[in-house]
């Protein structure tokens, strides 16, 4: 059996299930999980299906067979080999733990992923990638080469065929040229105090304010700093008796756990744009 994923959105009107379904019929496909929503202030209508074929057919062939149905709607849709895993591009700085995460859940193939590439702006971890047989790429930045290296980052992912970049807190600003680039195709992590503890040592200023709530966000890259559509958020309750590194830790563990649910659900196809939010078929 071949898989393959459909991703659709459109303007809501009748009939659009009934002609998706028609044609996967039609195809003697059988439909393995279906999931949708209609936005009715937007009037949008969203939709996700997986679904199996004994032809021996590839997406390239699935997609010329749907694109009809998908004009006569005007869908922005996608169709996806189920088999095919994403090449991921990691970006990390100092702080390791969400690389680390992945890593293991990629090593386990709890993350159904390649990782052809980790890319640093520091030395740190370079015997982790070799651990895991990943080429590990130092790419130190400066005011002065910060377009140069960005360029690099680029041609890598380009070279080597990758789908996905994760800035696994990998901290450099990208340009927006380098955010363009990469429209809907880089995931960020970072802590849940902003926009009300900016800056250095964000941790220090919560404990500082006494917040009951450590929380993690993961969103897709865009030129507006950690303000593009969100995919996933958690928190973790802390109180008055946890320490500055407690609470840091517990952040830690809330960053890794969101992080990854966001790159498993972007390379499942289970997440779809709509504005400045998103929709995710969980």
């Amino acid at each position: 059996m071949h898989r393959f994923v459909l991703t659709l959105s459109c303007a809501d009107r009748m009939g659009i299930v009934a002609a998706v379904a028609n044609f996967l019929l039609k195809e003697q496909c059988n439909i393995i999980d279906s999931a949708q929503f209609g936005d009715d202030a937007n009037q949008l209508f969203f939709m996700r299906v997986v679904f199996a074929t004994t032809r021996d057919v590839d997406a390239v062939q699935v997609r010329d067979l749907f694109s009809s149905v998908a004009n006569e709607f005007n869908m922005r849709w996608t169709i996806h080999d189920a088999s095919v895993k994403h090449r991921v591009m990691l970006l990390v700085s100092k702080f390791g733990h969400c690389m680390n995460d992945l890593l293991y859940r990629y090593r386990i193939g709890a993350l159904p992923i390649e990782i052809p590439a980790i890319v640093s702006n520091h030395r740190d971890f370079y015997q982790l990638a070799a651990a895991h047989n990943i080429p590990f790429h130092y790419l130190p930045v400066t005011k002065d080469n910060k377009d140069k290296q960005e360029q690099k980052i680029l041609e890598l992912f380009n070279d080597e065929h990758c789908d996905l970049v994760v800035l696994a807190r990998y901290m450099q600003i990208l340009s927006p040229q380098l955010c363009a680039s990469l429209n809907e195709r880089a995931i960020n992590i970072h802590h849940s105090f902003l926009p009300s503890f900016q800056g250095a040592k964000p941790y220090q200023q919560a404990h500082d304010r006494g917040v009951k709530l450590i929380g993690a966000t993961a969103h897709y890259v865009t030129a507006d700093l950690d303000e593009g559509p969100i995919i996933e958020q958690d928190v973790s309750r802390v109180d008055h008796s946890m320490s500055v590194d407690d609470c840091a830790a517990a952040g830690r563990d809330v960053e890794c756990a969101v992080l990854a649910r966001a790159v498993k659900w972007h390379v499942e196809h289970r997440i779809l744009l709509n504005g400045n939010r998103t929709v995710v078929f969980r």
